[in-house]
């Protein structure tokens, strides 16, 4: 009895702490009637008609002028928006549960150097930290490492899933290159000083070089001697089969990461954070590089800055035509992933129009990746990727999801913050809305 009884603890915990079991394939056809359909394109279907098969999108269109019997299932959502499924850029999603626990942080690899570094072999599938996004409507991340000079290489995947293997989209697309800061505050935390030059940077940026020059050598040695894991992690990223991430900051990083691109070939770069780009934007344009914007609720950098840079920053950069997506590394990145869609919505409300703004998060996003494709959009032939939203998915109080689909499958929105909502909320005799 007392062996059962353990068992049935161990049973009982892991119930507790799993994440919901993942959805099954699609089975047979549904539709969606009768909600405002944003593409994310840019466009909008006032009263849309979404037929969905073997979880792909096979009729989207207008049902004031289009019509057609529903297929299977119908959901209807009148009153409702349906929007592509949010992509979250540089994550670290399923890397890390608890700061505080060791055994649960995985995120970073010891050395500098770490282009071998596969990241989306470490990420946890069963995170509850994961799990509490897709209620939000984030439903696939870019999974990236951190640390180092160069971090390690970036995967995508979809939120709703067994394992890793069962969550990868596309494997390995990108490495990270943490580039040098050419400045640095001096003082401390609490008691900051004037901003000066970084004395290491010139001798970074040489190490740097000199390592992708090596690796350049090294890859183009028919007989080696051999095997240079590291140096045979950059081959692809050199020869133009995978992205390279820049993660800079500031005008003289970024124009010395653009001469970088020009003199080492990189055929397919993006910057990340990118603060003080919309200064070399027609360069960024020319040079078809896109930008990953930095955490859009923060505050100014420099004194002298806008208040609301941050904030209007996204759309400084797309007006001068910048393909540009939003990322929110920094304090608290994981549980505020979430967020995105608000994000979003901040730009949109210092300028933007929404549904611009709605790109920054869906298909922008999915064009940086090369996905653009399959996700990103809700079109025809598309995979169908989508959430349904009570209200404007980028408000806050708008953002209340009835029914969320990863390539066709109905997955769940529960997790345990809303199990904890249910439980205080039936303690106190108040009513559950959901």
């Amino acid at each position: 009895m007392r062996k059962l009884t353990i068992v049935a603890a161990l049973i009982c915990s892991m119930i507790t702490w799993a994440q919901q079991t993942p959805a099954l394939a699609q089975k047979g056809a549904f539709t969606i009637m009768n909600a405002t359909a944003h593409i994310g394109d840019g466009s909008v279907i006032e009263n849309s008609i979404i037929v969905v098969e073997e979880g792909k999108i096979t009729t989207i269109a207008d049902a004031t002028t289009v019509k057609m019997q529903p297929k299977g299932r119908v959901i209807n959502a009148e009153g409702q928006h349906v929007y592509p499924g949010i992509i979250a850029m540089n994550a670290t999603l399923g890397l890390v549960e608890v700061d505080a626990v060791k055994a649960s942080d995985d995120e970073r690899e010891i050395g500098t150097y770490n282009p071998h570094v596969r990241s989306v072999i470490a990420y946890n599938a069963e995170s509850r930290v994961v799990e509490s996004m897709r209620p939000n409507g984030v439903l696939m991340a870019q999974i990236v490492p951190r640390g180092g000079r160069i971090s390690g290489k970036s995967s995508v995947v979809q939120l709703d899933a067994w394992n890793w293997e069962d969550a990868s989209l596309l494997t390995d697309e990108g490495v990270h290159i943490n580039w040098p800061s050419s400045f640095r505050r001096t003082g401390s935390w609490y008691n900051p000083g004037p901003i000066e030059p970084s004395k290491d940077y010139e001798k970074q940026v040489r190490e740097l070089t000199d390592f992708v020059n090596n690796a350049k050598a090294y890859n183009a040695t028919e007989s080696k001697t051999g095997l240079n894991l590291k140096y045979a992690a950059l081959n692809d990223a050199i020869n133009g089969k995978q992205t390279v991430y820049f993660h800079v900051d500031g005008e003289k990083g970024i124009r010395d990461v653009l001469n970088f691109i020009n003199k080492n070939g990189i055929q397919r770069p993006v910057l990340v954070g990118a603060r003080e780009a919309d200064k070399v934007a027609k360069t960024l344009v020319a040079m078809k590089v896109p930008v990953l914007a930095g955490r859009t609720h923060s505050l100014p950098s420099a004194e002298d800055e806008d208040f609301d840079l941050p904030y209007k920053f996204p759309k400084m950069l797309a007006d001068k035509g910048v393909l540009v997506a939003l990322e929110n590394s920094g304090d608290m990145e994981r549980h505020q992933t979430r967020n995105f869609p608000f994000l979003a919505g901040t730009v949109a409300g210092y300028g933007m129009d929404m549904e611009e703004a709605l790109k920054l998060i869906t298909l922008n996003p999915a064009k940086i990746l090369g996905i653009d494709d399959k996700y990103g959009s809700l079109e025809e032939g598309k995979m169908a990727t989508l959430f349904i939203s009570k209200g404007n998915a980028l408000e806050m109080m708008g953002n209340v999801l009835t029914h969320a689909f990863i390539d066709g499958r109905e997955i769940s929105l529960d997790s345990h913050q809303t199990e904890l909502y249910e439980r205080y909320m039936e303690k106190y005799g108040l009513e559950v809305k959901r």
